[in-house]
């Protein structure tokens, strides 16, 4: 019987979502295809879980690059013996900071929605492409509660976000027939990973979301039966305010 497979895009520090997904995949027994822009972080997350007896790859992928991306999924689609197709996609590339709307450059503007949205789009669409006519995978898209309201400073931000999350519901509506299952997790607060830590070592880890409870919440919409589906998901510490 052949190994099943999974394909995160977006992973970069160890202690980080995409790489708590891999973690948790490799753990359920699925080969992961870790996909991210840096290659020092990207092979650090493959080596501990290789040295966890876990099946994974790294593919250094910029999300933005159109031709990266195709490449990445004809890769993972490629035929072998011994691994099955991917079954789930997940798109978790981002950029985020807060820049007075004043401030905001076209060139920042425009970087946010490549990374946020753009990339998303590429993501997605080669998901659909090869999965569809299966009949069958799911595609989750790590999303952001400023993809419902946007905040003072986040404008860049909340206009990538919001468009990533109109290109998942689009998905979903298309596709979601066909035996695909497209959904978009709202993260309503910060994540307790090394980004956030590295700028606020003292926070309340009591208010961020911790990253491998999060993978468990995607794993679960993974797992979900058809005539149950997930389209969106909300996810927040019980210290956040709504």
């Amino acid at each position: 019987m052949s190994t099943p497979s999974a394909i995160i895009v977006g992973v970069g520090a160890e202690q980080g979502l995409g790489a708590a997904l891999c973690r948790l995949l490799a753990d359920k027994g699925y080969h992961v295809v870790i996909a991210g822009r840096t290659p020092a972080k990207i092979d650090q997350v493959a080596a501990a879980i290789k040295a966890s007896g876990g099946s994974v790859e790294a593919i250094e992928t910029d999300a933005t690059d159109e031709a990266a991306v195709i490449r990445l999924f004809e890769h993972a689609f490629t035929a072998r013996a011994d691994i099955a197709a991917p079954d789930l996609v997940v798109f978790n590339a981002g950029i985020n900071r807060q820049i007075g709307f004043r401030a905001v450059t076209a060139a920042q503007f425009e970087e946010f929605w490549r990374v946020c949205c753009f990339g998303g789009f590429l993501v997605g669409r080669e998901a659909a492409r090869h999965l569809a006519p299966l009949g069958r995978g799911t595609v989750i898209f790590t999303g952001a509660s400023a993809s419902l309201r946007g905040k003072a400073g986040f404008a860049q931000f909340a206009a990538a976000k919001a468009g990533l999350r109109m290109i998942s519901q689009s998905m979903a509506r298309e596709f979601g027939p066909l035996g695909l299952h497209v959904a978009y997790t709202i993260i309503d607060g910060g994540i307790d990973g090394e980004r956030l830590r590295s700028r606020r070592p003292d926070v309340d880890a009591d208010g961020l979301l911790n990253i491998d409870a999060i993978a468990e919440s995607y794993w679960h919409i993974h797992r979900q039966h058809p005539s149950a589906w997930t389209q969106e998901l909300d996810l927040r510490p019980y210290k956040e305010s709504f």
